[in-house]
């Protein structure tokens, strides 16, 4: 049985930035991630803000996890940077890291020419029932990381929610 193509199930977006967390920078990258989620199929609870430090990081996705989100999407702090630390944050609370998926997206990113595509420490896995994709802060990244996942994602859900058969 496969999900409908107009519902694959409930997204959140976390952005890691300090600059918009204090109000500094508009954010541009969660709009963007909204809305291609929204094309892809997604129902998305919302978008959320946080600083570039691991304990907020992984707040904010087992918060996303325990509301039952399908699927969470971070924006940004993925690099070589002390700041950079959503990877690090996410592995705390993935069940099962889905290596293939990073590795797509990181191959996608160079194959179009984004150099720091090769250096994002970027994860990808499940924890409890919930797809969790770290993506890179620029909107490049966003686009093509999120044209990656487009054919991924709705495989990976329908096995977590039991409509694959096994």
């Amino acid at each position: 049985m496969e999900r409908s193509a107009q519902r694959l199930g409930r997204a959140l977006v976390v952005i890691v930035d300090d600059r918009v967390a204090h109000g500094e920078h508009e954010d541009t990258t969660g709009p963007l991630v909204t809305e291609l989620l929204e094309e892809a199929g997604f129902i998305v609870d919302g978008v959320v803000v946080v600083e570039a430090e691991t304990a907020g990081i992984r707040n904010a996705l087992n918060t996303a996890v325990i509301g039952g989100a399908d699927l969470v999407i971070t924006v940004g702090g993925t690099g070589v940077l002390p700041r950079d630390r959503t990877p690090d944050a996410t592995a705390g609370v993935l069940d099962r890291p889905i290596p293939g998926i990073s590795e797509a997206i990181r191959a996608s990113g160079l194959a179009a020419g984004a150099v720091d595509a090769g250096i994002s420490r970027g994860l990808a896995g499940v924890s409890g029932s919930t797809l969790v994709v770290n993506l890179a802060g620029s909107r490049s990244a966003v686009r093509d990381g999120m044209a990656t996942l487009t054919s991924l994602v709705p495989h990976v859900i329908d096995e977590l929610s039991g409509l694959e058969e096994v």
